[in-house]
C-alpha cells in the first residue's frame, strides 16, 4: 500500500513530458508508472491530464525571520510559496536580526523557523567582511551557499570589495562551497545615483538610468574572473540582462562552475512598468526593456539559468511610500527596493514562457527544479521526478486563467508588483515530501511540515 498515488498526469521531467503516474511511500518517489497502471494507495489524486512538475525551488527569497517579521515571516512566506508551487525555498541570511553570519546564529534561526514552515527550506550563509572565519562552520551546519554583495546593500549587511571577494572565495573553495553575489558595481551605482541627484533627476527614469547594465556587467565579469582564478564555485544572483547572461554562458561553456538565476519579474515586467507604476516595481538590478526581456527568455530556454527565483523582498506599505525605519522617503532613491513575488512566480513563468512563448514545460522543469538542485548541492533529494527523490510536485492546470489579486496573497503585507497581472496556467496542487500542502487555491497542509534541507556532501 502506497501513501499517495498521482495518476493520469503529464509528468514533466527535464528530458521529456510523458503520460503516467507516480507512487509515493514514506515521503519519497517509490515508482514512476506507465499510463493506465493502477496501484493501491491511501490517497489517490487524479491529475486529469494536467502537468505534474517536480516541485519548484526558489533559489533566492528573503523571509526576514527572525528580526523583520513585520515585513515577512516563515509562516506567511512559506504558505505563499507552497500555494504558488515552490516546494523548497533557499532563504537569504540578511534582513534577519542579526544577519545569519555564524554557526550560533544558524542554530537560533533554525529553532525559530522550523515550527512555522510549510515548505522545505535551505539557508544561504552570510558572507560579509568580518565573518570569513565562520564560513567553514556555517558550511558544516549545512548552508548550501554564501551570499555577498558587490553593490550597495541595506544597513543590516555589508558588501565586499573585490580583494575581499578573492580572499573569501579562496576559503570557500577549500570546503567545496559556492559563493553567490549581488552583482552591481558599488562605485558605479553610487556615482550614478549621485549624478541623478545633482541633475535633479529624482523620477523613476532617473532611478533606472542610475543602475546600468554596465554596472551589472562589470561586477559579474569581476566575480567570474575571481572564480576562475581561485577555482571556487560561484552563483550570480537575479540576472536582469541578457548581455550579462551571455557572459555567464561563455564561462559555463569554458568549463567553469558558474551558475546563475534570473527572476520571474525580469521575465514578465519592464522598466516602463517602473516608470508607469513606480514604487512596487522598484528592484535592484532594475527592470529592463521589452527587447531585453525577450532575449533573456532565450537563456532560460538554453539552460544557462539555475533558478527562476522570486527574490521575494517584502516590506510594509509605508516602506514603499512614507518612511523606512524612521527615515522619511524624500525621492525615488529612498523607496524600499524589492518585489514580493514568491506566491506568483511559478504561474507567471509558466504563463509567460510556456503559454505565450511556446517554451517546452521541460525547460521550466530544468530551470526551476533540476538545475537549482544541482547548483546548491541538493540534487538526489530534490529537483526531479525519479525513484528515491523526495516526493515534491506541483500540478499545473494549463487551461486555468488567473489574475493576481491582493486579497488572495498570503504575505504579511498584501502588496506586490504582480497584483493585476493576468495569465493562463495555474498551480492547483502542491505536494511536499508526499504531503499535500496546497490544493485548489488553499493551503491545506500543516504548519511545521517543512524541513531544513542541507547540502549533500
Amino acid at each position: 500500500m502506497y501513501d499517495l498515488f498521482i495518476k493520469n498526469g503529464k509528468l514533466v521531467t527535464p528530458e521529456m513530458v510523458q503520460d503516467g503516474g507516480i507512487a509515493v511511500k514514506d515521503g519519497k518517489i517509490a515508482a514512476v508508472l506507465a499510463p493506465g497502471v493502477e496501484v493501491d494507495a491511501k490517497r489517490v489524486i487524479d491529475a486529469g491530464g494536467k502537468y505534474v512538475f517536480p516541485g519548484a525551488i526558489d533559489t533566492h527569497a528573503h523571509l526576514n525571520d527572525p528580526g523583520y517579521e513585520w515585513r515577512e515571516d516563515y509562516e506567511h512566506g512559506t504558505a505563499a510559496a507552497v500555494l504558488g508551487g515552490y516546494t523548497t525555498v533557499i532563504d537569504m541570511p540578511l534582513q534577519n536580526e542579526p544577519a545569519m553570519t555564524t554557526a550560533k546564529l544558524f542554530d537560533i534561526k533554525e529553532a525559530k523557523v522550523t515550527k512555522e514552515a510549510y515548505a522545505d527550506y535551505c539557508f544561504w550563509g552570510g558572507l560579509i567582511p568580518d565573518n570569513f572565519g565562520d564560513l567553514a562552520d556555517l558550511d558544516e551546519k549545512g548552508c548550501v551557499a554564501f551570499k555577498s554583495f558587490i553593490g550597495p546593500v541595506s544597513p543590516d549587511y555589508s558588501p565586499l570589495n573585490y580583494g575581499q571577494v578573492y580572499e573569501a572565495m579562496n576559503i570557500i573553495k577549500q570546503f567545496g562551497g559556492r559563493a553567490g553575489f549581488h552583482c552591481e558595481d558599488f562605485s558605479m551605482i553610487k556615482e550614478g545615483e549621485a549624478q541623478m541627484k545633482r541633475e535633479g533627476r529624482l523620477d523613476w527614469q532617473g532611478f533606472l538610468d542610475s543602475r546600468t547594465v554596465a554596472a551589472e556587467m562589470v561586477a559579474t565579469d569581476a566575480v567570474i574572473e575571481i572564480a576562475k582564478a581561485t577555482g571556487c564555485k560561484a552563483h550570480i544572483c537575479h540576472v536582469s540582462s541578457p548581455d550579462v547572461a551571455q557572459k555567464i554562458k561563455e564561462a559555463q561553456q569554458a568549463g567553469y562552475d558558474i551558475t546563475a538565476e534570473t527572476c520571474a519579474h525580469y521575465l514578465s515586467f519592464t522598466g516602463q512598468d517602473t516608470i508607469d507604476h513606480g514604487e512596487l516595481f522598484k528592484c535592484a538590478p532594475p527592470l529592463r526593456s521589452q527587447e531585453e526581456v525577450e532575449r533573456l527568455w532565450g537563456y532560460v530556454a538554453d539552460g544557462t539559468f539555475s533558478g527562476i527565483a522570486s527574490d521575494h523582498s517584502p516590506c510594509a506599505p509605508d516602506e514603499k511610500y512614507k518612511e523606512i525605519l524612521g527615515q522619511k522617503i524624500e525621492n525615488v532613491f529612498d523607496v524600499w527596493g524589492g518585489i514580493s513575488g514568491i506566491q506568483s512566480c511559478v504561474q507567471a513563468a509558466f504563463s509567460e514562457g510556456v503559454v505565450k512563448r511556446g517554451i517546452s514545460p521541460s525547460v521550466l522543469a530544468t530551470a526551476m527544479a533540476k538545475n537549482p538542485a544541482k547548483a546548491f548541492g541538493i540534487y538526489g533529494r530534490k529537483g526531479d521526478i525519479r525513484p528515491g527523490f523526495d516526493a515534491d510536485f506541483v500540478i499545473i492546470d494549463p487551461d486555468q486563467e488567473w489574475e493576481v489579486k491582493a486579497e488572495d496573497l498570503l504575505y504579511v503585507n498584501k502588496i506586490s508588483a504582480f497584483v493585476g497581472m493576468k495569465g493562463k496556467g495555474l498551480p492547483v496542487c502542491t505536494v511536499v515530501r508526499g504531503a499535500v500542502m496546497a490544493e485548489d487555491g488553499k493551503v491545506v497542509g500543516e504548519k511545521g511540515t517543512g524541513e531544513l534541507i542541507k547540502r549533500i556532501k
